[in-house]
């Protein structure tokens, strides 16, 4: 089959996971919800006391999620992540006080760990499986990332108006059925078997090589740094970008833009990826020089402007690098472990950000965020390093256990598995 017929393929393929990413991302709430929580009795502590209960369900699922993923089924895994969205999204709307929110944000947090490993994972051997290659691998996910993206944007200018025409409440109540129809989206899309087709392991044997390829200090173990600072400072800029826009005391209208340009950074990243070429050392070198200045810019007394257009830039960015790291992470993952180590890495990123967000938030009520700002400049100098050093080795291989191969298995290895 010739390469345009292949990618022909993967492109029909991939359709139905488009059409559930963007259902998923249609949470016509996200704009609303601090406006609607306020409404039903929260107060600067419960907000503090949610945010945590969803950080920490997150970390918590996880792996068993991605474990679950790998020996059972990954598109199953994406369908429960869809009931728990909407599960999450009817208890949310069905709120009256902070207690029963509070359980909501518990199921959220379990949609979002069951989503974010076993997506990549699931896209990663349906490129393997039509391509026989991983090569077009961060352009396929670059490309779920704006779906995503566009969904976030339009659903969030959807959602504020229908706020504004109805109640806060009523948009928890829309995103219940387009959840329930990400479901059937999911439904007709065709798994891949890749990790099927190696030999099945006992479930305790399972668990401890996950838990050695996260934790294993061979040459895996950078990449795995790298995705997790890399979510880290993302889940850092979308977190704490609007506090910036507070202590400049700028107009409530200019919340909205500001907002509007980090998600479409989200988008903009995905359709930079595989393109800002960073296995190459001179592309590389300009993408970290000016991640670097855009953290700086953040530790500087600047306005608006200045601080809008440096968070845009770094996120963007770091978007750019953490589907190329990603890549590199499922390439030396063997494919009976891959939705498992990258949901093990995923709650590690939640897990670093948990005692990052409780520092910043110190060192900005005492000192300022321009001086928190500091922190974010010495992970992105950490990432940049990192990137650099990935460049001067080559990508680490690790051989699935039991069998003498690589992670990433050869044409006649998937193609006899697309046969069986």
């Amino acid at each position: 089959m010739s390469t345009m017929h292949r990618d022909s393929a993967l492109r029909k393929r991939l359709l139905p996971l488009h059409a559930a990413v963007a259902l998923q991302g249609a949470v016509l709430w996200y704009p609303v919800e601090k406006l609607f929580m306020s409404e039903i009795g929260f107060d600067a502590l419960t907000f503090g006391v949610m945010a945590a209960a969803y950080a920490a369900m997150a970390p918590l699922v996880e792996i068993p999620s991605g474990i679950l993923a790998d020996r059972w089924s990954r598109r199953g895994v994406l369908i429960v992540s869809s009931t728990a969205l909407a599960l999450g999204s009817l208890i949310g709307g069905l709120s009256d006080n902070v207690t029963v929110y509070v359980l909501s944000a518990l199921i959220f947090g379990v949609y979002f760990a069951m989503f974010s490993g076993t997506l990549d994972a699931i896209l990663y051997d349906t490129v393997l499986e039509e391509t026989a290659s991983s090569e077009s691998f961060e352009k396929r996910l670059g490309r779920i990332r704006f779906t995503e993206s566009s969904a976030l944007v339009l659903s969030a200018l959807a959602g504020g108006w229908l706020a504004d025409v109805t109640t806060p409440r009523f948009t928890y109540f829309v995103t219940v059925p387009l959840a329930a129809l990400s479901i059937v989206a999911y439904l007709r899309f065709r798994e891949p078997r890749l990790h099927r087709a190696e030999v099945a392991v006992p479930v305790r044997r399972q668990i401890a090589m996950t838990y050695r390829t996260i934790t294993g200090r061979g040459r895996l173990l950078p990449i795995v740094i790298l995705v997790v600072l890399t979510g880290l400072t993302l889940n850092a800029i979308f977190e704490f970008g609007p506090l910036w826009l507070v202590s400049l005391a700028v107009p409530a209208v200019l919340f909205g833009p500001h907002w509007a340009g980090l998600m479409t950074t989200l988008g903009l990243g995905g359709l930079l990826a595989g393109r800002l070429r960073l296995d190459q050392p001179v592309p590389l070198m300009v993408v970290v020089t000016l991640m670097l200045a855009g953290a700086v810019t953040l530790s500087m007394p600047v306005g608006f402007v200045a601080v809008t257009v440096a968070q845009i830039v770094l996120a963007l960015l770091l978007v750019v690098a953490s589907i190329h790291v990603t890549r590199l992470l499922h390439d030396a993952v063997p494919s009976k472990i891959r939705s498992g180590v990258a949901s093990g890495v995923s709650a590690l990123s939640w897990i670093a950000f948990l005692p990052f967000a409780l520092i910043f938030g110190v060192v900005n009520k005492y000192q300022g965020v321009n001086a928190a700002g500091w922190m974010i400049v010495a992970v992105t100098v950490v990432v940049g390093v990192l990137l650099l050093a990935a460049t001067r080795r080559p990508p680490p291989q690790v051989a699935a256990e039991g069998s003498g191969s690589a992670a990433t298995p050869t044409r006649e290895d998937v193609a006899a598995t697309v046969e069986r």
